[in-house]
């Protein structure tokens, strides 16, 4: 029933924004995002029937994932059931998939389409889901419809393609803390981010302005973190405030964590737990005031910004809480990476806190830096002793970094390229690229965003590779991931409407090889498959795309 909605919606969904003044692009058959590495077009289509089927050389739980979801955008929109068989070779008419081992790179695949038949060879079960992705891109926009389509001829271009990713992190972020979204859009965020195959959900999950996860061990993390009395109406940066008066909250049960993470899974993406500390955690402080510094009182914070009150990190409380919360999230979790945040944490309470101070000195510490660094390195410890990784902002470079730990440099590149040279793996997400909750075109008639200037040929424009890096350097950057903060997004269709089509050009940024980037190409493929997204629903912006003001100058 949802899915008919949202297929509705697609169909009837408009939102304001800039005046366009991109020209027509004539539509490409082939067009695929992110581009292929190499393809080829041929002479004629493959067309489905009644008497198609998929066969797989190995058929198992994950190599079923893949041709599943095949097998689903085949029969909604012309109720034709594939079957799925276990076969060793192509018959005509049909769909053979087959692992193999000469494929180099893991996330690879090869696809040839043909009138009598379509083969797809991979290494493994996540490259077949590619290549599936690639032929539902092929297929024509009905394939979309969770409905029967009257006369639909299902059909695939005939084509060779051989394809694998140039990065093997590519991932998404969303920001629940500050305003959350429903399940159900959860899933139509994963659905975009398999879509254009991406591999990896961060998803933030706590803030100074909500705390979203339940934990059954701190019942008061959700009882109060998870709710606001009230939220800031307009910008954050701006004074006088002032305030809706209205209560604002709610958070994810394990049960609904449990079922997004499966749901990620069936789509070969890893779900990536924030919880941030030592920094943005009133929501944990108004539930247990005992783990900051002073006597409080904290509150869930209302407006958006970097407070002064952190965890104590002078309190074994503190650990504890925080290991207790941990084993909790690792349970629900099974990414080998536990993002620990790091970022943004003031030091004004530690340096008056006599126990922080007091931690100091007992360890030989130098100054505040060095005591964040200790907190993190200590929580290090507990998540690897938990056979897991953590993963933190760049500031946790700052008083010395964590012996494994891996870094997401967001202030520029400075601190991935320090990371790197530390022989640290990196990903790369500077904000002034891939921070997608900036303004993608003039502000003037856009709904309100955090500020910046960050239109969609700037965020395609972006190389994660940093140049400064040597070639063995260079090994350590694992790639590239966008960011969506939600101060602003207030609701999923302005999520939405920020989110696209920038979440498809870092979607290519992460897969193409920087020789085949071509942001007018890029274009003109976004062009063609633009009934395909108006058919899934989703709100995407439909304002100006270029980089205006590189043009002006």
């Amino acid at each position: 029933m949802k899915k008919t909605l949202y297929f509705i919606m697609g169909l009837i969904l408009m939102i304001g924004g800039c005046k366009s003044g991109n020209a027509p692009f004539t539509g490409k058959a082939l067009a695929i995002i992110p581009a292929p590495v190499s393809i080829t077009e041929m002479n004629g289509d493959f067309i489905f029937s009644g008497k198609s089927k998929i066969i797989l050389s190995v058929l198992d739980s994950e190599t079923r994932l893949a041709a599943d979801c095949l097998a689903d955008f085949v029969r909604n929109p012309t109720g034709i059931d594939l079957s799925v068989e276990e076969g060793s070779k192509p018959v005509k008419g049909s769909v053979f998939m087959t692992l193999d081992s000469a494929i180099n790179n893991d996330e690879g695949y090869e696809l040839t389409v043909t009138p009598k038949k379509i083969v797809v060879r991979a290494k493994s079960a996540v490259g077949l889901f590619y290549a599936v992705q690639t032929i539902r891109q092929l297929m024509p926009v009905e394939v979309e419809s969770p409905l029967v389509v009257e006369g639909l001829v299902l059909s695939v271009p005939a084509c060779a393609i051989k394809d694998e990713p140039r990065f093997g992190y590519r991932g998404m972020h969303l920001d629940v803390g500050r305003h959350m979204f429903p399940v159900a859009y959860i899933k139509r965020y994963i659905d975009m981010i398999a879509l254009h195959k991406m591999n990896t959900f961060h998803w933030h999950l706590t803030e100074d302005q909500g705390w979203r996860i339940e934990i059954k061990k701190y019942p008061n993390l959700t009882e109060t973190g998870a709710f606001r009395k009230e939220t800031l109406i307009g910008h954050g940066g701006k004074k006088p405030f002032t305030y809706d008066g209205k209560p604002y909250g709610g958070f994810y049960t394990q049960d609904e964590v449990k079922e997004i993470i499966a749901y990620a899974a069936s789509k070969f993406i890893t779900v990536i737990p924030e919880i941030e500390m030592p920094g943005h955690a009133m929501a944990a402080l108004a539930s247990y005031p005992n783990l900051g510094c002073t006597k409080g009182p904290y509150e869930v914070q209302t407006r958006w910004g970097v407070f002064d009150d952190v965890y104590c990190a002078g309190k074994e409380e503190t650990f504890n809480f925080l290991q207790d919360v941990l084993t909790e999230v690792i349970e629900l979790f099974p990414s080998e990476y536990i993002h620990i945040g790091g970022d943004e944490c003031p030091k004004t309470r530690w340096e008056k806190c006599p126990l922080c101070q007091k931690r100091i000195k007992d360890e030989g510490l130098k100054n505040e830096s060095e005591l964040q660094s200790y907190f993190v390195q200590r929580i290090e410890k507990f998540v690897a002793s938990k056979g897991r990784r953590i993963i933190g902002w760049d500031e946790i470079l700052e008083g010395g970094l964590a012996p494994e730990a891996t870094v997401m440099s967001w202030r520029g590149t400075t601190g991935g390229i320090a990371a790197a040279r530390q022989k640290h793996d990196v990903i790369m997400t500077p904000s002034t690229y891939v921070y997608i909750d900036y303004y993608q075109c003039e502000p003037q008639g856009e709904p309100l965003a955090i500020g910046g200037y960050l239109p969609l040929e700037k965020v395609y424009s972006y190389n994660p590779m940093p140049g400064e890096l040597s070639q063995e350097e260079q090994k350590y950057i694992l790639g590239v991931q966008g960011n969506l903060w939600s101060e602003y997004l207030s609701t999923p269709v302005y999520m939405e409407y920020m989110a696209y089509p920038r979440m498809f050009a870092i979607a290519e940024i992460g897969w193409a090889p920087d020789r085949l980037k071509d942001f007018e190409d890029f274009l003109a493929r976004f062009e063609a498959q633009k009934k395909r997204y108006d058919a899934i629903g989703i709100n995407y912006f439909k304002g100006e795309y270029r980089d205006t003001r590189a043009q002006a100058k």
